[in-house]
């Protein structure tokens, strides 16, 4: 619902529908980039997206809602037009998706889920869980719970492929 909307003055029926329906785009133009590494690059070939954010994972069609969301550490599902389905681990970042269709993630850190070692994961989250049991300040106790959670994923993803 807009609180905004019915305060601007429309000049005619034509701008009024103008403002209160958006184009119906059938493709979508998906961005997904790290520091690292541009993962698509304004791709039309993606169907739909499903990301893990922290009110909830959701899945990004072509007209979806405009929609600004905060990502947590998990699995990003990117469904090509062919039907193929790759997928990446993100530790943290953001998604955007835009009225005209256009979607834009930006992961802190974006890998293929393939690519991780379940072994290493799983000493990653032991020693992280190490450092959290020896943790002094607040400071350090906060850091280590972030490197448990993202440690967990990791594992999780790996496994599960969730």
């Amino acid at each position: 619902m807009s609180f905004i909307r019915p305060l601007l003055k429309i000049r005619n029926a034509q701008s009024q529908i103008r403002l209160l329906t958006r184009s119906m785009a059938t493709d979508m133009s998906f961005t997904f980039a790290s520091p690292a590494e541009v993962l698509y690059n304004q791709a039309k070939n993606v169907k739909q997206v499903d990301v893990p954010s922290l009110s909830g994972s959701f899945g990004i069609l072509a007209n979806h809602v405009p929609t600004l969301a905060v990502l947590k550490p998990g699995v990003v599902n990117v469904t090509e037009n062919d039907g193929s389905v790759k997928r990446f681990f993100v530790s943290s970042g953001s998604v955007t998706v835009n009225a005209d269709s256009s979607v834009q993630l930006l992961a802190e850190e974006a890998f293929p889920l393939e690519k991780l070692d379940l072994k290493a994961a799983q000493e990653q989250l032991a020693e992280a869980q190490r450092s959290l049991a020896s943790a002094g300040s607040d400071v350090q106790k906060a850091e280590a719970q972030i490197a448990v959670e993202t440690a967990e994923a990791v594992v999780r993803a790996i496994q599960t492929g969730i």
